[in-house]
């Protein structure tokens, strides 16, 4: 479909290089570096090698509904990442065997959405 797409709208450029570099620079440049990764395949390996290059993630939460016995990179619990130094030793990772589309927005409203009136607060003290 891109392919019939592009001739109608020129100039659409995928560069999966470019793409890799501004993630790996972005991670080795942070002061501090999370993951939270819904799903897994591609963008799971992309993030979690990004992080490796800057010698591991600081904290990191899988949710996917993946498992180990498979061999696929979506069922690799964290302690296999820290092994392979893109998760930090010292990181407490999480992996939460669960439909992200449903588990998700609950971690969202128990965590950043709880605390929504503080958050106003000091945005507004910050204007």
């Amino acid at each position: 479909m891109l392919f019939f797409h592009s001739y109608k709208n020129p100039g659409l450029v995928l560069d999966i290089i470019q793409d890799i570099r501004l993630i790996n620079s972005q991670a080795v440049y942070a002061v501090n570096s999370g993951m939270i990764i819904l799903g897994g395949g591609i963008v799971k390996h992309h993030t979690c090698n990004a992080n490796l290059m800057r010698n591991g993630a600081d904290f990191s939460v899988f949710v996917n509904t993946g498992n180990e016995f498979d061999g696929s990179d979506s069922g690799a619990r964290p302690d296999e990442a820290i092994s392979w130094g893109k998760i930090k030793a010292a990181a407490k990772p999480v992996k939460v065997y669960a439909d992200a589309s449903v588990v998700f927005p609950i971690m969202v409203a128990e965590s950043f959405a709880s605390r929504q009136r503080e958050f106003e607060e000091l945005y507004s003290r910050v204007k």
